[in-house]
């Protein structure tokens, strides 16, 4: 069982295919083309002057050479742009990738497997230039779009629809999360799974459920001040995030470059009563800010005054005027004072 194992793995490992010129190839083949139309009119002159045997041998060789060698040596010229490859069977054996911009001659009988279309491509009967939902990548026909047997291997941006996942409160949100990739290996994306690109999707999908539910929304209690959050802790969400979508793809030779959540809500059930959640956190928040500020305040006074013995006050009249005080400082309005002409007491 493991001997099996291994060649399997050793099957669909990454080859890099060795190619020749292919300029060379096509000059040859162009000059075999030129050559077979000399002979064949040649042979038409030698039939014009009576039957003859090497006017028909020139004539039938010029024919074989149009009907098979020269169709073959065409078929082995492959063209390859820049972040591009043709992974390359061989009677439905895999025999390496062709990697690197070039102009190539490969075995005539080697074939480019075809690349999988995405599931959003498929239900949306798009072809291969058009936009992708799955890849978010727009590629129309006026750019040039890729031949369907032409692997990219640009790098490439995956956001998935948004998402309602429970938090580790259990709160209801709605995330979305774009993934930026590449492929690193093609004969494991050709081979090991049936569509690279849903399978990434699916996997994405799955691990962000795994590490949302890891973490809460936003931590707002004192105890848990320093708990990680959703809200908080974007970049570790972000790295773990990354990291859990990367174990899951490594078998499609897909490599992850970055994760990042670009849409984070709560859900609409309970947005309304978090809201008012949140103002009230941060109103007894301010009033607590306020309070200390005026006892502060407060001291400071009753210290003053008796530093400079401005006044002598009683604790009756010491506790009079921190009320005051307190009620002029804490107070949502301004304060209306009541002026007394008379004396102190």
């Amino acid at each position: 069982m493991d001997n099996e194992k291994v060649e399997l793995k050793e099957a669909t490992a990454e080859i890099h295919l060795k190619a020749a010129n292919g300029m060379p190839i096509l000059l040859l083949n162009v000059l075999g083309i030129v050559l077979s139309i000399v002979l064949f009119v040649w042979g038409i002159f030698l039939l014009d002057d009576g039957p003859s045997v090497l006017g028909g041998s020139l004539m039938g060789l010029a024919i074989f050479y149009w009907v098979l060698p020269v169709w073959i040596l065409f078929a082995g010229l492959k063209v390859v742009h820049p972040n591009e490859a043709l992974v390359m069977t061989l009677f439905g054996k895999y025999v390496g990738t062709l990697k690197g911009a070039g102009f190539y001659f490969v075995n005539p009988f080697m074939v480019a497997a075809p690349v999988p279309k995405s599931a959003g491509q498929e239900a949306a009967g798009l072809k291969d230039g058009d936009s992708d939902p799955v890849v978010g990548a727009a590629k129309t026909a006026a750019a040039g779009a890729l031949p369907k047997k032409r692997l990219s291997l640009k790098t490439m941006a995956l956001s998935n629809n948004k998402q309602k996942v429970n938090d580790k409160l259990g709160n209801p949100i709605i995330i979305s999360i774009v993934v930026i990739w590449h492929i690193k290996d093609t004969a494991k994306a050709m081979f090991d799974v049936d569509n690279f690109m849903d399978y990434l999707s699916i996997q994405s999908d799955s691990a962000l459920r795994n590490i949302v539910r890891l973490y809460p929304y936003d931590a707002t209690d004192d105890e848990d001040a320093n708990e990680k959050s959703l809200r908080g802790s974007s970049l570790e969400v972000s790295a773990k995030l990354a990291e859990e979508i990367q174990s899951k793809v490594d078998v499609a030779g897909i490599e992850v470059l970055e994760a990042k959540i670009t849409h984070l809500a709560y859900a609409p059930e309970i947005a309304a009563a978090m809201l008012q959640r949140q103002q009230a956190s941060a109103i007894v928040d301010a009033r607590q800010l306020i309070v200390e500020g005026a006892v502060g305040m407060v001291e400071m006074a009753i210290e003053k005054l008796n530093e400079q013995s401005i006044v002598d006050l009683d604790e009756e009249r010491k506790a009079a005027m921190v009320s005051n005080l307190m009620v002029v400082l804490c107070g949502n309005r301004d304060a209306q004072p009541v002026v007394n002409s008379g004396s102190l007491y």
